[in-house]
């Protein structure tokens, strides 16, 4: 019995030492739970083809849009935990069970945490009609028209939604959520005045910002951006809003049970991307900071996010926006 046993252990670590020295032997997907073009499937496209040197295989981005991100996340929680899909997810993963009443999956516990990937602020733009030019002039602004500003967003957990609600509160000024079907009909209606306001990734914003479709009044971030066209832009802490911090994160996830020699093999190969100098510069090029600090590892990252998941919470319950 003992030798069965013995035995027994030795074809399981033979088993998993093939694993190690195989896996990847075909491509891997990352799951985008949002339409291409946007930020999130950008973000995602740049690191496919980051990971593609260190795992040495072909590295697919898919997206699959819809009900905020839910739909594609749901998705990856049901693959086969083998590491060959993965989930590229934004903020919106931890504040997804505050803003819906019904999730077909749990965030802390289908999930493997791999690490965190990048940091964007938001910036606060406004109709180019505006008579405002400046945070201060916008906060009186804002004060005069109390219950009549339009506040524009991509959609419910969306990272515009998500700034939105926060601006709000800061203020204590309750505007009119207007959301549309993606960040790019919202950012269309506030270029032509439909819409008075809307709180959108530097990405999506700066060339609107550059092209001065659309006023700027402020940055979501703690500190300034080192993008020289939002460089002078004050934050909206030290605008009036101390403490106003929203920044739109992104994560690497696989689906829970993955065989921790694969998520070894995951992370390590993610550390390596993340430090890639084309892709740091296209993340800088779009106002993005690449991650290079404690979140990278899997338990700092799981930590991350249930902090985000404790801040957002009262913030959207707050609010009473949610969503079915």
């Amino acid at each position: 019995m003992r030798f069965l046993r013995y035995g027994s252990a030795l074809l399981l670590a033979a088993l998993a030492a093939a694993a190690r020295a195989e896996f990847p032997d075909k491509p891997v997907t990352l799951l985008v739970p949002f339409a291409a073009g946007g930020p999130s499937d950008k973000i995602a496209r740049d690191l496919a083809e980051a990971l593609r040197k260190p795992l040495g295989q072909t590295v697919i981005v898919d997206n699959t849009a819809g009900a905020g991100g839910t739909i594609g996340a749901a998705r990856v929680a049901r693959a086969v935990p083998d590491g060959y899909t993965l989930l590229v997810h934004h903020i919106g993963l931890a504040t997804a069970p505050a803003l819906y009443k019904k999730l077909s999956y749990r965030t802390l516990e289908d999930f493997e945490y791999l690490g965190l990937v990048n940091e964007a602020p938001s910036t606060l733009i406004g109709k180019p009609t505006l008579t405002a030019n400046n945070f201060a002039e916008l906060r009186q602004w804002i004060a005069d028209n109390h219950g009549k500003v339009n506040l524009a967003n991509a959609g419910v957990g969306s990272a515009s939604h998500l700034c939105g609600l926060m601006l709000q509160s800061a203020l204590k000024s309750n505007m009119t959520p207007v959301p549309y079907k993606g960040t790019a009909p919202a950012m269309t209606d506030l270029i032509g005045g439909q819409v008075d306001l809307m709180c959108e990734q530097a990405t999506n914003a700066t060339p609107q910002i550059e092209a001065r479709k659309v006023k700027v009044f402020g940055v979501s971030s703690p500190q300034r951006m080192t993008l020289p066209l939002l460089a002078a832009v004050p934050t909206l802490s030290e605008a009036g809003l101390t403490g106003f911090n929203v920044t739109v994160w992104h994560g690497l996830y696989a689906p829970k049970g993955t065989p921790p020699a694969v998520l070894a093999r995951l992370n390590a190969a993610l550390r390596v991307a993340l430090k890639d100098p084309e892709l740091i510069k296209r993340e800088e090029a779009l106002g993005l900071t690449v991650v290079a600090d404690e979140r990278l590892a899997p338990a700092e990252h799981r930590k991350f996010v249930e902090a985000e998941m404790a801040r957002w919470s009262k913030i959207i319950k707050d609010s009473g926006e949610t969503a079915e």
